[in-house]
């Protein structure tokens, strides 16, 4: 039996919960959310890297996200087996199948530890722990999730009921009774005095071609779909695209569902780690390291006899007083002001923002590109203000416009500019002119970013008002 672990990071969610800082375009398991260097994708893959026969992950996201995604795991040094691109989310179900008949092109039967790229845990020797007991588990078509000790009444969790009160000292799996979806606080009440019952973490582990037979049997048609959808070998640079018509007849539903709550197979392996899912403000504020008021802070704030808080600043002076229990998150477009206590519900603010088509509910002010980034920093009917920043050895497409004029001007680095086949070098303090209609295209060759003010003028200034005639990144088709 092969002892190859492949990880297939689940990573298509849109994170809702976390507004205004993750957005549909950019959402929370890209961001970093409390202290250090990594964000949530690359603290997950980089605390699985001690665990022996681990390999490099699959993993699966939202088709806009893919350039986001290969640059944060090249930033860690990764590179993935695959990167799957989902046209649109079908949960998690359809999501691992995929991963698992991606899986089987490069082994026979390789393991898979299937993870949320949205989670916090601690103690990441108890969790390493807890999936070495796991393996254990798999050899006879077992199919293992992972149990969390609650710590208290969680409703914006699952739960899992083991067959037999669990002894956490004990390095052993317990077989399953029931899941339970997200309860009411009475019944979390009672399921944490009930030692049967664990937060449902979401984290799987089995035999590729275990899972697959499970799909098979238990929901054929998402094997069908997804098996559809894979056809083709439709690469595009480092990603695997899929076949939209095929997988959105996949149902939406999750593992749990389609798999786990139909089969005796299943296995429970408790972990008292420190594990959080960052699934609201909340979740968030009671992950990071507080001061002595019970408050966290970020950029620029100034917090006077508040306490208990999750204070952010993305860029102004953000100053409170004589406040308790409150979220406050600036950033360069909105703002949001909660009650930590009812920070679950800021999901159904978002729909609200999407329905009265405010743009701030799905989009940031930042715009991430693969070859950078851009800010709008103001705008009017007929003209628009952006910040463009290029990393070294980058360019933009080669690309026209029908409906606005660009003026650049270079603020930091030096541009080489091509328009209508004239190429300009345009240093530092100068700036450049491109017509209507004229094929053009921004380049930084240097070892140092590259920033410039882009002033569009026109009837039209949509993003959709580009023509791409070359790309780098295949973004022409």
């Amino acid at each position: 039996m092969s002892s190859t672990i492949i990880p297939i990071l689940l990573s298509g969610g849109s994170g809702t919960r976390l507004w205004p800082l993750s957005r549909e375009d950019f959402p929370k398991q890209y961001l970093n959310l409390g202290e250090g260097a990594l964000t949530l994708i690359q603290k997950t893959q980089k605390r699985i890297e001690r665990i022996d026969h681990i390999q490099s992950p699959i993993i699966i996201c939202n088709e806009e996200h893919r350039f986001i995604v290969a640059e944060q795991m090249r930033e860690i040094k990764v590179k993935p087996l695959s990167i799957i691109l989902e046209p649109f989310g079908r949960n998690t179900a359809p999501a691992i199948t995929l991963g698992a008949l991606k899986a089987l092109e490069y082994n026979k039967n390789p393991t898979l530890l299937v993870l949320s790229s949205d989670h916090e845990i601690e103690n990441n020797d108890h969790f390493i722990n807890a999936i070495n007991i796991g393996i254990n588990y798999i050899k006879n078509d077992g199919l293992v999730t992972f149990g969390v000790r609650p710590s208290s009444a969680e409703t914006g969790y699952g739960y899992i009921e083991a067959e037999e009160i669990i002894n956490y000292k004990a390095k052993k799996g317990y077989p399953i009774a029931k899941f339970i979806e997200k309860p009411n606080l009475e019944n979390a009440q009672k399921f944490i005095k009930n030692k049967k019952y664990l937060w449902n973490s979401g984290i799987f582990l089995f035999k590729a071609r275990t899972i697959i037979q499970y799909i098979k049997k238990y929901s054929p048609d998402i094997y069908k779909y997804c098996e559809e959808a894979l056809k083709g070998n439709l690469l595009d640079l480092d990603f695997q695209r899929i076949n939209a018509v095929a997988f959105k007849n996949c149902p939406n539903i999750s593992l749990d569902y389609a798999v786990m709550e139909k089969t005796s197979k299943g296995i429970v392996i408790p972990f008292t780690s420190q594990w959080k899912d960052l699934g609201s403000w909340n979740s968030v504020w009671e992950n990071s390291k507080k001061d002595k008021n019970g408050n966290f802070t970020k950029g620029k704030v100034i917090a006077k006899n508040t306490k208990n808080s999750y204070l952010f600043s993305e860029g102004r002076l953000l100053v409170t007083l004589g406040l308790n229990n409150l979220i406050a998150v600036e950033t360069s477009d909105a703002i949001l002001l909660a009650n930590k206590d009812n920070s679950q519900n800021v999901k159904d603010l978002v729909s609200t923002l999407k329905k009265e088509n405010f743009k701030e509910g799905i989009e940031h002010q930042k715009t991430h590109r693969p070859w950078g980034n851009f800010i709008t920093i103001a705008q009017g009917d007929k003209w628009k203000v952006k910040k463009i920043f290029v990393k070294p050895k980058e360019s933009l497409s080669l690309q026209m416009h029908y409906y606005r004029t660009e003026h650049w001007v270079i603020t930091k680095g030096k541009a080489k500019v091509i328009i209508d086949n004239k190429t300009s070098i345009v240093n530092e303090n100068e700036s450049i002119y491109i017509p209507k209609r004229s094929k053009h295209r921004l380049i930084n060759q240097e070892k140092n970013s590259l920033i410039v003010i882009e002033i569009q003028t026109g009837t039209y200034l949509g993003e959709d008002d580009i023509v791409r005639f070359e790309d780098n990144y295949g973004r022409t088709k």
